[in-house]
């Protein structure tokens, strides 16, 4: 295992204060997507920054009208493995998701 960077206490502070950030943005846009003022067909083109490192799970299940199951089973259909983030999608795997998601 590669030897980590000692931080100092402020330095800490202030990495961790960035990942807060990216985590309450990346939950903002979340919400928009549950509230459909941003489209999952948007997010999954990857016109969306803020969700470039979230789940495509995460992002199914945003979508209202989608649980568990049937993001699964989209998942399943689009050949996508559960852990995938929406920046690691293929250009196949990002057309059959919104062929799904249309239907």
């Amino acid at each position: 295992m590669p030897n980590l960077p000692t931080l100092t206490p402020e330095q800490r502070a202030e990495v961790l204060e960035k990942a807060a950030a990216v985590r309450r943005e990346r939950s903002a846009a979340l919400t928009e997507v549950k509230k459909g003022a941003l489209s999952a067909a948007t997010v999954l083109d990857g016109d969306e920054p803020r969700l470039q490192r979230a789940k495509v799970r995460q992002v199914l299940l945003a979508v209202p009208g989608i649980g568990a199951v049937r993001a699964d089973r989209m998942l399943q259909a689009a050949g996508v493995a559960e852990g995938r983030r929406v920046g690691g999608l293929g250009a196949n795997q990002r057309d059959r998701l919104k062929e799904l998601l249309a239907v």
